[in-house]
């Protein structure tokens, strides 16, 4: 009887299941570095748009060629003036958890990624308040319903000629290049670019900017859980 011929070499090892498992991991990783990457919110800073425990999907094609804009809801790596340099440590265990969590969304993201709100863009110059107390991009007032418990203020009892001043107020800056000015919507709860720089006496370097290069990707749709599923 004449033999059946042996299937080529590049047949069998591409119909292991190994090489498919690991063809999945490939093609994973060129998912979460490239187009998409799912994201846990740590916190509630940016209540109620994002609830602490939402996953959301990250959208690391949406600045291709160009950057975030004002009102942009972004993730990014936060460098050591954040406060999170003791993040960064953690045990091989914690590290395998934030591994799975950064795959599948379900557990916590990197030590580094926080989310937060565009306010300011390179050039652009941010202060706050007008009398009504509302924030100001290049002058001109921001209409913003995302803000919830906002920091108090009273034209003319506490406002930001008052003493003390309302701790809304942050005197203007000019964001600079290649930075963002990121705030989040849970303002009088959110340890953001502004954090250190509502007071009297704030020093010029109280502010903490993300780079563009710091940019993960833009928030797109919170997919978990199911009844708070929601597209940007």
């Amino acid at each position: 009887m004449p033999q059946t011929p042996s299937r080529p070499r590049w047949r069998r090892v591409a119909g292991s299941p190994w090489f498919h498992l690991v063809a999945a991991f490939v093609l994973a990783g060129l998912v979460l570095s490239f187009v998409a990457k799912p994201y846990w919110v740590p916190s509630g800073s940016m209540e109620t748009t994002l609830e602490p425990g939402d996953r959301v999907l990250v959208n690391r094609l949406a600045y291709v060629g160009s950057s975030p804009g004002s009102g942009d809801v972004v993730v990014f790596d936060a460098g050591p003036e954040w406060d999170i340099a003791a993040a960064a440590a953690s045990d091989p265990l914690r590290g395998a958890l934030r591994w799975i969590g950064e795959v599948t969304g379900f557990g916590p993201s990197g030590a580094h990624t926080l989310i937060k709100r565009t306010i300011g863009t390179a050039g652009q110059t941010v202060a706050c308040c007008t009398d009504e107390g509302r924030l100001t991009v290049d002058g001109a007032p921001l209409d913003e319903p995302y803000v919830t418990n906002d920091f108090a203020f009273e034209p003319g009892t506490l406002d930001c000629t008052s003493t003390p001043r309302s701790p809304r107020c942050f005197d203007a800056v000019t964001v600079p290049a290649e930075s963002l000015l990121l705030l989040g919507d849970n303002r009088g709860n959110s340890s953001d670019s502004a954090a250190f720089c509502r007071s009297d006496d704030a020093a010029p370097t109280c502010w903490r900017w993300a780079t563009r290069a710091d940019v993960v990707g833009k928030a797109a749709v919170v997919f978990w859980p199911v009844p708070r599923w929601n597209v940007f």
